[in-house]
């Protein structure tokens, strides 16, 4: 049990760590100084939503048991919603020569054609005109994003589509970046 608590307590840190100095990657891989960074998290609604299900559960536990067992159960029950909300976190770093989206990273120098997309458009490309082997990570409350062609000859992926609730600054770190690259 204490492993797990230090595991989520680093990963904690680590998070934190991420978002304040240099990113870098799982594997160690220093990534350089933040030229743009966004973190992902649940909106109020989201919260609210989950707070009414586990509480509607909560209020069926106690109706049948006693009320010992249903305030076990609330506390697991917001536990794993903490855990469930911190895991689903979408951290998007932009760095001189690196575009960082949760685990996933690509150099800047394989990607172009930057795309700003509005709720319309996102639900388009996410759905219907969507192509499967796109890299997508997409967070469902985030009804803005981007999409970006990739060109890695040696990687299959057309192109990323990423949540993002400032797209426009995310295109412009990304587009001054890499024009100065070139």
């Amino acid at each position: 049990m204490r492993l797990t608590v230090q595991r989520i307590t680093l990963g904690w840190i680590s998070s934190t760590v991420l978002l304040m100095s240099r990113a870098r990657g799982t594997s160690g891989t220093d990534y350089g100084a933040p030229i743009y960074q966004e973190k992902l998290i649940w909106p109020i609604w989201l919260w609210a939503f989950c707070i009414f299900l586990t509480g509607s559960l909560s209020l069926a536990v106690w109706a049948a048991t006693d009320p010992t067992l249903t305030i076990a159960i609330s506390i697991v029950q917001l536990l794993a919603l903490v855990v469930l909300e911190r895991s689903s976190a979408l951290v998007i770093t932009v760095t001189k020569g690196w575009l960082i989206v949760g685990k996933a990273s690509i150099p800047r120098a394989h990607i172009h054609n930057f795309r700003v997309l509005d709720p319309q458009s996102m639900k388009r490309i996410r759905g219907a005109d969507g192509d499967p082997a796109a890299f997508i990570s997409i967070r469902f409350w985030v009804t803005t994003g981007i999409s970006m062609n990739q060109r890695d000859p040696k990687d299959p992926t057309p192109y990323w589509l990423i949540s993002s609730k400032r797209p426009e600054e995310l295109k412009k770190a990304l587009f001054v970046e890499s024009a100065s690259e070139h």
